[in-house]
C-alpha cells in the first residue's frame, strides 16, 4: 500500500449544464477539482497491479477486512513528498506499530521508505454484543495528521465477529449481501474560506459520488464514519428507505468528527433515492448523492 495515487474533489453534478457549473463554481470557490493524497493498494509486492476499489469509494483508500482473531500486516511505502503514517483506530498494536506520536519505529515514514505495520484483531476490536456482525475503524495518517486527513489520507477498516466471516478466505460477514462505506467530511481547501469548503461524501460532492447500487430485499451493511473540523456534525439521511441502528429504527443516523458506526438495512422499494447530510447548510453546500435500489 502507498499513497502514491491521486483522486479528486468535483464541483458540479453530474446532471447540470457546463454553464450552470461555471456559475456554481464561482459561487463556491476558485476550483472545479482539487488534486488529493491518497492510500492506493496492491495485489502483490511488486506494487504492478492495483487493487480494484469500487467506484463509490472515491478519495478513500482501501478498506481493509478481518475477523476476530487475524492479524493485519501493511507494508507501507511513502511515494509521495512529505513524511507519513498509516494510525488504526481500534486494532491492538504496540508502539512501533501505532503510527503516531512521534514515538515509535513507525510513527514517521520519511518519503521512498517503508514501514511494515501489525495489528493484532483481538475480540476488543470487534462487534460488541449489541453491534451487528461487522463493524468499521478508521485509519489515516498522524504525523500532522489534521493536514494530512485533509489532504486524503483516509481509509476504513472492517472486523467481522468470529464465526460470522463467510469462509477462510472471504472475512465478509455471511449475513450481508454488500457493504458500502460512507465518510462525511468537510474538505477545507482554499484556507478557511467558506467558498472552499467542500462538503462531501467520499470525497465527491454535488451528486458526483457513484456507484452505491443494490435491489430489493438484499441485506445491505452501511459503515458510515467522519472526520474533520468541529462544523463536521451531520446526520446521515437515506430516502426511501430506513435502518436498523443498534436495534433502533430509523432513517437519520447521527456523526461527528472520528464517528465510527455500522448499521443494516434491507431496501424495500426501488428507484434511485438521496442519500445526504440533514443539516440545511451542508445540503446547500453539496453533502449529497443518490443511490439505487433496483427491482
Amino acid at each position: 500500500m502507498d499513497n502514491g495515487g491521486k483522486n479528486t474533489l468535483e464541483l458540479c453534478t453530474l446532471r447540470s449544464e457546463p454553464d450552470q457549473c461555471g456559475r456554481r463554481a464561482r459561487r463556491m470557490g476558485k476550483k472545479l477539482i482539487y488534486n488529493k493524497y491518497r492510500y492506493i493498494g496492491y495485489t502483490d509486492g511488486s506494487r504492478s497491479t492495483l487493487l480494484p476499489q469500487p467506484e463509490w469509494m472515491g478519495v478513500l483508500g482501501p478498506q481493509l477486512q478481518a475477523v476476530v482473531g487475524d492479524t493485519i500486516k501493511v507494508n507501507f511505502l511513502n511515494k509521495s513528498d512529505r513524511p507519513l503514517s498509516m494510525h488504526p483506530h481500534g486494532m491492538l498494536y504496540d508502539k512501533d506499530n501505532e503510527g503516531a506520536n512521534m514515538d515509535g519505529a513507525g510513527a514517521i515514514v520519511q518519503p521512498n521508505e517503508s514501514f511494515t505495520y501489525t495489528w493484532v484483531v483481538d475480540k476488543d476490536a470487534g462487534p460488541g454484543p449489541n453491534d451487528p456482525s461487522s463493524i468499521v475503524w478508521l485509519y489515516h495518517s498522524h504525523v500532522m495528521a489534521e493536514e494530512e486527513i485533509n489532504l486524503g489520507l483516509i481509509g476504513t477498516l472492517v472486523v467481522t465477529r468470529k464465526g460470522m466471516e463467510r469462509s477462510e478466505t472471504d472475512p465478509a460477514p455471511k449475513d450481508v449481501d454488500q457493504e458500502f462505506t460512507s465518510l462525511f467530511m468537510i474538505f477545507n481547501e482554499e484556507k478557511d474560506k467558506e467558498k472552499g469548503l467542500k462538503h462531501s461524501i467520499n470525497g465527491r460532492i454535488f451528486g458526483n459520488l457513484t456507484g452505491y447500487e443494490t435491489g430489493m430485499g438484499k441485506h445491505v451493511r452501511w459503515h458510515l464514519v467522519a472526520l474533520g473540523n468541529e462544523v463536521d456534525n451531520h446526520t446521515v439521511h437515506w430516502h426511501g428507505q430506513t435502518v436498523l441502528d443498534h436495534g433502533r429504527r430509523t432513517d437519520v443516523v447521527e456523526v461527528l468528527p472520528a464517528s465510527m458506526t455500522s448499521v443494516t438495512m434491507v431496501p424495500r422499494s426501488p428507484g434511485e433515492w438521496l442519500l445526504h447530510c440533514h443539516v440545511n447548510d451542508h445540503m446547500m453546500a453539496g453533502m449529497s448523492t443518490r443511490w439505487h435500489v433496483w427491482p
